[in-house]
């Protein structure tokens, strides 16, 4: 790798260069959603019932990258905003023209089709493939790069998108460890959008360096740039669809999977229409509209969230409304594929165009845009309203429109209330000495001692979720500090960690943790035995708090350590009541758990089994639990581990 990134390391090339991921991501997300909105929906529009079934599964395997892909553009907007810049929601319309994008980056709308599904499978493809683009894609060859640093920014090459990416994340570092972390991600964090506004796997804060190459790393393995064997990569879900789709083919050489959709149409007729479908059906062209309108007006509120502080009710609201308003646009862009283009193209539908705002750029926070928000909602509902009814979609997206507009009226009631104190920065934290004590990380605050032991973790978030102060997520450096929260609630906290990862030890002489009133063995669905009570394990004290394996694969065998996830895991959370249901007289008191060499856990103590809802499953004083991951009796042994021949050790 180079001694300096191929950008020139400045703050504003490095805003450009995010400028271009963030329409690179938003191209890539219009261009799949095309795709899926043309693809036909079962045997009414001509399908046999096993194409019908194969043709639903590729709609919604597309539609979930376009989600992934939803989900990079929130990472790059997040990445901008913690450099101090304010996000890109703005794209070019289709087709890009050369020079936009690399010449091997050709984006424009097609329906679905042979060629269209192997021209996504050349754009998401690793840097090592050699799969060729589509038909009708072709790029035309030249470079666009500057041939020396300049220090007006600048559009760099790459072969591919994961490249790109990883261009990206050396910048970041460089500059980072150049000027300082404080300084490069200088930008207010409550800006940025988060897991409090949207349930994407991009929507985390950008803080550090870490994070940012973090949120860099998610794109690359998620989609662009995964290598070949990452089966869950937006390359090889593309390539699975092809097989299935030539294996279909060969059967029926005359399948047509999708509607005639047009090529990059278009809603008024262009100086120069190659390239281009001019959409004359009026009908056509009305629900286009309606579809391209909504699509805007949702880029509108996503850019008007993150002008808002966070968390904050106003900011949740403008972010639900925004997808809310994508389920419409969907239903408004399928009918539209289904509709004919005009009669100067006889056998082409139409397609939403994706038509882009001139500026996009986020409106000013404050009781103008609110207004501004709640007409543009209503205007779309009361043209939504004039579509054809008798078109089951249109009159669901009339319908759904119709109930966001009276939603949208409530922007009126927000007012420029000071938003909720933002997570900070680890760097404004009270520092408290750590230490290493028998593999576990132990924190010295002033009232209390937190330890957390890493190999017990199983990830239930119950210490970021209830202490965030406290216990900080993908930060780099110091995450435990104790005196940031009030003693008694951060106890109340640690003693909600389910494995025991996370311990306590007061300072002040005061009443230390005491075992539960009541023995409980829950049952986490699809995952480990949550045990609570005075346990000894394989007969060595261990604490009051502990989850134990029963998919059979941990590696820290009897505890979790969240195999169950990397296997698949299944299993119910629910398992039936049993007749052994009969309240004990004494329901504290000493929890033995012995691991039986291949075999179960043989546990004895006056237990409480119950499912993850708390429903009792048994009251038994000793009983074996399965934790080979194969009893038909599950929770309880039925003696499977010996026919599959499962190994404690």
């Amino acid at each position: 790798m180079t001694a300096e990134p191929v950008l020139t390391p400045t703050r504003e090339q490095l805003i450009h260069a995010l400028y271009e991921a963030a329409e690179l991501e938003h191209n890539l997300m219009c261009t799949y959603l095309y795709a899926a909105f043309s693809l036909k929906d079962g045997e009414s529009e001509g399908l046999s019932a096993e194409e019908a079934e194969a043709v639903s599964r590729w709609r919604r395997a597309i539609l979930d990258v376009a989600v992934d892909e939803m989900s990079h553009l929130v990472a790059v907007w997040n990445i901008t905003s913690a450099l101090g810049g304010s996000p890109r929601f703005g794209r070019g319309n289709f087709p890009l023209d050369p020079g936009y994008l690399p010449a091997g980056v050709v984006v424009k709308l097609a329906p679905f089709s042979m060629d269209a599904l192997q021209h996504f499978i050349h754009l998401e493809r690793p840097l090592d493939s050699n799969e060729p683009d589509g038909a009708g894609f072709e790029a035309p060859s030249f470079r666009r790069g500057a041939s020396i640093p300049r220090l007006t920014p600048m559009p760099i090459d790459y072969e591919t998108v994961g490249e790109f990416y990883h261009t990206m994340q050396f910048a970041l570092d460089y500059m980072a460890k150049r000027i300082g972390e404080e300084a490069l991600f200088c930008g207010d964090p409550a800006l940025q959008l988060s897991p409090a506004e949207i349930d994407l796997k991009g929507a985390q804060r950008v803080l550090c360096g870490k994070t940012a190459i973090a949120a860099c790393d998610t794109i690359i393995l998620e989609g662009e740039g995964a290598t070949s064997e990452n089966a869950s990569s937006h390359f090889c879900r593309f390539r699975a669809i092809r097989d299935e789709y030539e294996a279909l083919r060969a059967k029926n050489p005359a399948f047509a999977p999708a509607h005639p959709a047009a090529t990059n149409p278009v809603l008024r007729r262009p100086p120069g229409i190659s390239g281009r479908v001019w959409l004359e059906d009026g009908d056509a062209a009305a629900t286009v509209d309606v579809a391209n309108a909504t699509y805007q007006t949702t880029l509108r509120l996503l850019g008007y969230a993150y002008a808002l502080q966070g968390p904050s009710a106003e900011k949740s609201f403008t972010v639900d409304l925004s997808i809310d308003l994508m389920k419409a646009m969907t239903l408004l862009a399928e009918s539209a594929a289904r509709r004919p283009a005009g009669p100067s193209h006889p056998g082409c539908n139409a397609g939403m165009s994706f038509t882009a705002l001139r500026d996009a750029a986020p409106l000013p926070p404050g009781a103008a845009t609110r207004r501004f928000f709640a007409e543009r909602v209503q205007e779309l509902a009361k043209y939504a309203a004039r579509l054809d009814q008798n078109d089951q979609r249109l009159a669901r997206a009339a319908g759904l429109l119709k109930a966001l507009a009276a939603r949208a009226a409530r922007f009126a009631s927000f007012t420029e209330t000071p938003a909720a104190p933002a997570p900070a920065e680890p760097g404004a934290h009270t520092p408290a000495p750590t230490s290493m004590i028998d593999g576990a990380e132990v924190v010295e605050g002033e009232q209390l001692q937190i330890s957390f032991s890493a190999k017990l973790c199983i990830h239930s978030r119950f210490c970021v979720t209830g202490a965030p102060r406290v216990f900080l997520a993908n930060v780099k450096g110091p995450w435990i500090h104790p005196d940031d929260m009030d003693a008694e609630e951060l106890m109340a906290v640690a003693r909600e960690c389910p494995s025991g990862a996370i311990q306590y030890r007061r300072k002040d002489g005061g009443r230390e943790e005491q075992p539960p009133p009541v023995n409980l063995i829950a049952v986490r669905e699809a995952g480990p035995y949550a045990f609570r009570g005075d346990l000894r394990i394989d007969g060595a004290p261990a604490g009051y708090r502990a989850t134990l394996c029963r998919c059979g694969a941990s590696k820290n065998k009897p505890f979790c350590d969240s195999s169950h996830k990397e296997i698949g895991f299944t299993a119910s959370g629910e398992p039936s009541t049993g007749e052994n249901t009969d309240m004990l007289a004494v329901r504290d008191g000493p929890v033995e758990v012995s691991p039986q060499t291949d075999g179960p856990l043989l546990v004895r103590g006056n237990l409480e089994i119950i499912s993850g809802t708390g429903r009792v499953i048994a009251r038994p004083q000793s009983t074996r639990l399965c934790r080979c991951g194969h009893s038909n009796t599950k929770p309880f042994c039925d003696g499977a581990h010996a026919k599959i021949g499962f190994k404690s050790a």
